[in-house]
């Protein structure tokens, strides 16, 4: 495979979803990717860019957000909805990617700015990256889980169970292998193992 010097000039999309002990985990692989020259714009879903938690506040995540990457966060359905059309991205990752996130993208619903940009650059067949973090990943989750993996343009960040005792049916993605499976996914390759 190819190295990361092939995302420079890359447009990204780096869509993150309402699981936020996850965020700085996510945030960290953003800022990789723009130190290796990709073009990033974060889109947020509606709960990410409006909830308030234990783990910051959503006026200083969207600050955050737009001040590494230099763009405006796409966090409406109106301003996803021309990715495709415009064919903004070279690839679009979800990170983290929630189960209510992707129970949507199984079941093809279509109602937050995540999922929307996730329908409209994928009509491109260019590659959507999901990082899954999911506290029923083995349980309700597991089948849009595996309904995704069927889908032909669809890439996963190499994931596992994350606390096996505690958690015994959550899952999260390996967030520090994200540049690699844009890299992988650009070609067209899932990364693997996928399981970890």
């Amino acid at each position: 495979m190819s190295s990361m010097a092939d995302l420079k000039g890359k447009k990204i999309g780096f869509a993150i979803c309402g699981s936020f002990c996850t965020f700085s985990k996510a945030f960290a692989q953003l800022e990789r990717l723009i130190a290796e020259g990709a073009e990033v714009t974060a889109v947020m879903s509606f709960n990410a860019a409006s909830l308030d938690t234990r783990f910051g506040k959503a006026a200083d995540h969207i600050a955050y957000l737009e001040k590494v990457t230099g763009r405006k966060v796409i966090k409406t359905i109106e301003d996803a909805e021309p990715i495709g059309p415009k064919r903004m991205f070279d690839a679009l990752v979800i990170a983290p990617c929630t189960g209510n996130t992707m129970a949507k993208l199984a079941a093809g619903i279509i109602d937050t700015p995540v999922t929307m940009a996730a329908k409209s650059h994928i009509r491109n067949a260019y590659p959507l990256i999901i990082a899954p973090s999911t506290n029923d990943g083995l349980a309700g989750t597991a089948k849009n889980l595996g309904a995704l993996l069927n889908y032909k343009s669809v890439f996963f960040v190499p994931f596992g169970q994350d606390d096996s005792e505690a958690k015994p049916r959550s899952l999260s993605a390996d967030f520090s292998r994200i540049p690699e499976v844009i890299e992988a996914a650009l070609e067209k390759i899932q990364l693997q193992p996928i399981l970890i």
